[in-house]
């Protein structure tokens, strides 16, 4: 069964999948207050919000540091948070699968419910052989295709606010300026590692896109989302792979088990080449909330320093600004 992925936007509902079209939502909502309480599913989305919105909204996450959105389930007190809300952001392409109905119930109800990507060109977008057309929802790990979601966000909130365009645009710019000096940071310390050494093995396939925009070869254990289950075969290739490549680190992820990738090193072991974790990487959850890996820019600059470091290449200890929390024991 095919699963139904959602774009829902101010008074239309669309549902793509095995039956498209649904009556809209009718009237266009205005925001009568300021600041007016923004919802937003992941800290990423959350990211974007708070730094386009700035002071003109309250932003709250309802999916939390080290939690799966794949398998997140809405809880009485989420939907209670989600149609208290005056406006609902989400990420989309499907990554909040299970939150689907809740979604599209608010947006019959004529709540502004916005997925950041839905404006998103078809070429920034990846749709791998094992979804079967459907699209790799974890477009953020791609710092330029995530940034132009900023532009939409404040496209979205200037149509309810419109009071505050200028703030929303004039920080939209700001925050794209901040994530084009990102990319070319990520861009230079990963291609500082050396060609045979450019591959990224971790729990589940969430680093599609980085690996594009950054010249890496990426194998995960697990598919796409992480329902899916690793079989010994998955294992048993990335060994291979492993230990033809005498790759020297795969890496484990904070919102995902780590069962997997020690079997993977173990097996490597057994046939004589020893894999070293080369750290906890964010993938669909960033750090903890206060901290510098807690933002968008930090959780990037994480990945990408630490992954670097690990393979063989060169990047600063403590990231592109020095504000990467010190390694563990120093």
């Amino acid at each position: 069964m095919r699963t139904a992925s959602i774009a829902i936007g101010l008074g239309v509902v669309v549902l793509m999948g095995c039956k498209e079209g649904a009556p809209p939502a009718t009237g266009k909502a205005r925001l009568d207050k300021v600041p007016y309480r923004l919802v937003a599913t992941t800290a990423m989305v959350a990211d974007i919000a708070t730094a386009v919105a700035g002071e003109r909204a309250k932003v709250e996450t309802i999916i939390g540091t080290g939690v799966d959105p794949h398998l997140f389930k809405p809880t009485r007190d989420v939907v209670a948070a989600l149609t208290s809300a005056d406006v609902v952001l989400y990420s989309g392409l499907v990554l909040e699968g299970k939150m689907t109905d809740s979604f599209v119930k608010l947006a019959t109800d004529g709540k502004p419910v916005y997925a950041v990507t839905a404006r998103l060109e078809p070429s920034y977008l990846l749709e791998p052989e094992e979804m079967q057309g459907h699209t790799d929802p974890h477009v953020w790990m791609d710092v330029l295709a995530w940034s132009r979601c900023a532009a939409l966000v404040a496209d979205q909130l200037s149509d309810l606010d419109p009071a505050g365009r200028e703030v929303y645009q004039a920080n939209a710019r700001r925050y794209e300026a901040e994530l084009a000096r990102l990319h070319e940071y990520v861009k230079r310390v990963i291609a500082s590692v050396p060609a045979e050494q450019r591959v990224l093995v971790t729990a589940h396939d969430a680093f599609n896109y980085f690996g594009r925009a950054y010249a890496l070869e990426v194998r995960g254990i697990q598919g796409i989302s992480t329902e899916s289950e690793a079989g010994v075969d998955d294992i048993n290739k990335l060994v291979d792979l492993l230990v033809t490549k005498k790759v020297k680190a795969v890496f484990v992820e904070s919102s995902v088990s780590a069962a997997n990738i020690k079997a993977v090193i173990a097996g490597a072991a057994s046939r004589g080449h020893t894999v070293a974790i080369g750290g906890e990487l964010f993938s669909d959850a960033m750090g903890a909330t206060g901290t510098y890996e807690g933002t968008y820019i930090g959780m990037l600059d994480h990945n990408a320093t630490l992954i670097a470091r690990a393979l063989g290449g060169e990047a600063p200890e403590r990231g592109m600004d020095g504000k990467l929390a010190p390694p563990a024991g120093k």
